[in-house]
């Protein structure tokens, strides 16, 4: 059934008698690719290939340009539009030329941190990372893994609460990880409002305060559905300023 014999569908139903109050027509858009400043890896190329990941959209082109200018970036874009695969490409990129590199993944719920973690396997282990060198370390995580994680872990998945209550106070067994740290994933940040969003912000300035006591100035990489102020958001979270990506080039229905 196409779209308008599907609205005659619903317009000829009781229930929904009245009750359409307004429709538009939203076309069809076509993909449109990025272009990298300089090319990847040939084992990260390879992979992506490997997986039909590429070409690059133009917002995730964006995005890993400015990363890899040293620069922070926050990527406000439509669900879907492909922001997770903007931070695993930093990640593997990082982990393949920097083979004593650290990434910390922060998310807002476990369902989603597992789901994340999953991705991040299936696009790198076992070519960039070791089956025991990406875990989630959260209130579920058992006593004797948690050591494991500190210990040899390179892409740690947590949340604001665990950072704050289990890795920054206990920061001298987390030296390892904290002075090789590359990147800082701050996925779903429109979800830090209010309160809890104050929160987390000076959450994130202690890591970055512990961080450069470490020797290390990790880039942050913050994605979020589509934002009215996606500047302001991202520099009220980490304290610094950061670049604004919002040109979707994923391709819609």
């Amino acid at each position: 059934m196409d779209s308008g014999g599907f609205l005659r569908h619903l317009r000829s139903l009781p229930i929904y008698q009245d009750q359409i109050a307004y429709q538009e027509y939203i076309p069809a858009r076509e993909a449109r690719p990025g272009v990298l400043e300089r090319p990847l890896p040939p084992q990260v190329e390879d992979r992506l290939s490997e997986l039909h990941l590429l070409p690059l959209y133009i917002h995730q082109a964006q995005a890993l340009n400015t990363l890899r200018r040293g620069e922070h970036v926050m990527v406000s874009t439509p669900s879907a539009s492909g922001k997770s695969l903007v931070y695993n490409l930093a990640t593997i990129e990082t982990l393949a030329t920097d083979k004593g590199s650290t990434s910390l993944y922060l998310f807002p719920t476990k369902a989603l941190t597992q789901n994340q973690l999953r991705g991040l396997r299936e696009l790198a282990v076992p070519h960039f990372l070791g089956d025991e060198e990406a875990g989630t370390y959260d209130g579920d995580t058992p006593t004797l893994e948690r050591g494991q994680i500190r210990r040899r872990a390179r892409v740690v998945f947590t949340n604001p609460d665990m950072l704050h209550m289990g890795i920054l106070p206990n920061h001298t067994g987390w030296a390892r990880f904290l002075r090789r740290l590359q990147l800082v994933v701050v996925d779903e940040a429109h979800s830090y409002r209010g309160a809890f969003g104050s929160h987390v912000a000076l959450v994130l300035r202690r890591l970055r305060r512990l961080c450069a006591a470490y020797g290390a100035h990790p880039r942050f990489i913050l994605c979020s559905a589509t934002l009215s102020t996606p500047d302001e958001l991202a520099h009220r979270l980490i304290g610094v300023p950061c670049q604004v990506v919002t040109d979707d080039g994923s391709p819609s229905g």
